[in-house]
């Protein structure tokens, strides 16, 4: 591989391109293209809202006859196959580029090597590999989704300088300052879904929402652990679930047995229809989906396939302002209400994160954000089911009626490698991934 300082710099722009639609490009992977000619760039695109049209051909028609004899940067390997739009890998071959520098090659059957072969067949100069640690983490989600069958994790907390991640009985605490709250904010716009457990959702009352002006349009859909449906119908999630889409995981106990034919609960969240339509921001159900045929033993590292027990704090009633239907004509009462609300409602045991994660998968969620509930957060790492970290420190102190942090700085599970600090104001950023 005959790389040098250019192309990495250049692959590092496509990586860098790529971002701006993390988590609005469906099923599909937000790529990164650059056509580059002599040194300048000469055409440059990132896949499209919703998937469609790819990155290459947008940046080959900005090229158009400059594209002749340039070389092409690309984070992924160029799609091979024929499906909605002819591969990718023909329109670099039908307009004349001379190399193509390849970041990450495609684990996707239909493609892995073979846009690569393509390429080299048509006597195109490929070289694979470049800054691929840094384009492995622009395409995190898409990876995890192809390979585990599962969306990629990310677990936010914020922690004060006692250890607390909130006060008992206070609602929301603002723990970390304006800048890191900000940095939350693209958090969230970048992933598909955010994740809370019903205790933070009726105890904080929160939005799950991008608040960030101009950027309303990127907020995740979003979930929360709700076995018995005790998410008030006054909440703020409700009030706006037909704003942005709420999905509520039920258990399967509280299934409307007069719904289903057979008179059976489903197994998992992927068989049960939406109720709403389509429930993401520029989600296309035609995309690409993942296979479902995987067992739940490949979903990811340290995943337990025995049931997990329910979360002791965060079951309905137990936090204030919520209390779970107690009969049967309650529940229907409860479940017509949320529907009629626009909120979607979904029947797997949501302590079952290694079923719960394949399902979502289906729907082709890439991305997850775990955002809510320290005991949420201890169920998805102790299921193994936490692929990155990111830990805020502020300097606040919470005191003695303070909600304790599943963990700290001083005790990340083991398999994770710290990548980088960052200072925002007076708080501070860590962030760790889990180690492949």
């Amino acid at each position: 591989m005959n790389v040098t300082p250019d192309d990495e710099g250049f692959m590092a722009a496509a990586i860098r391109l790529s971002r701006r639609h993390l988590g609005r490009t469906a099923t599909n992977p937000s790529v990164g293209c650059l056509i580059v000619k002599n040194g300048i760039i000469v055409g440059q695109a990132v896949t499209a809202l919703g998937g469609r049209p790819h990155a290459e051909p947008q940046a080959l028609a900005e090229a158009g006859e400059a594209a002749r004899g340039a070389t092409a940067y690309v984070t992924l390997e160029p799609c091979s196959h024929h499906g909605k739009t002819p591969p990718c890998a023909e329109a670099l071959i039908a307009y004349g580029v001379a190399r193509v520098v390849i970041s990450v090659t495609d684990p996707d059957p239909r493609v892995s090597g073979r846009g690569i072969s393509m390429l080299r067949d048509a006597g195109i100069e490929v070289d694979a590999g470049v800054l691929e640690a840094e384009g492995r983490r622009s395409l995190a989600g898409y990876l995890t989704r192809q390979t585990k069958s599962r969306p990629y994790v990310t677990l936010k907390l914020a922690v004060s300088a006692d250890g607390m991640i909130g006060r008992a009985g206070e609602g929301q605490v603002a723990i970390t300052g304006a800048e890191a709250r900000a940095e939350v904010q693209a958090l969230r716009a970048e992933t598909d879904a955010i994740l809370v457990g019903i205790g933070t959702a009726i105890s904080d009352d929160p939005l799950l929402t991008v608040r960030t002006l101009g950027m309303e349009a990127q907020s995740p859909i979003r979930i929360v652990l709700d076995p018995s449906l005790a998410l008030p119908l006054t909440s703020k999630l409700v009030a706006t679930a037909r704003e942005v889409p709420v999905i509520l995981v039920a258990s399967e106990q509280v299934w409307p047995l007069s719904a289903d034919a057979e008179g059976l609960p489903p197994s998992v969240l992927a068989d049960i229809s939406p109720t709403t339509g389509e429930i993401s921001k520029e989600r296309d159900p035609n995309s690409q989906d993942v296979s479902s045929s995987r067992s739940t033993a490949d979903v990811g590292q340290g995943a337990s396939p025995q049931p997990i027990s329910p979360l002791v704090g965060e079951m309905p009633g137990r936090a204030e302002g919520g209390t779970a239907p107690t009969n049967a004509a309650d529940m229907d009462s409860r479940r017509a209400a949320l529907e009629a609300a626009g909120v979607e409602i979904v029947y797997c045991n949501p302590y079952h994160p290694e079923i719960l994660l394949p399902a979502l998968a289906t729907r082709g969620i890439s991305s997850l954000l775990v955002e809510g509930g320290a005991k949420t957060a201890r169920l998805f790492l102790e299921a193994g089911l936490v692929d990155r970290i990111q830990l805020y420190r502020a300097p606040v102190i919470i005191g003695a009626d303070g909600i304790e942090s599943p963990l700290d700085a001083t005790d990340i599970p083991s398999g994770f490698a710290h990548m980088g600090t960052r200072i925002f104001g007076a708080d501070r950023l860590d962030e760790y991934e889990r180690e492949s």
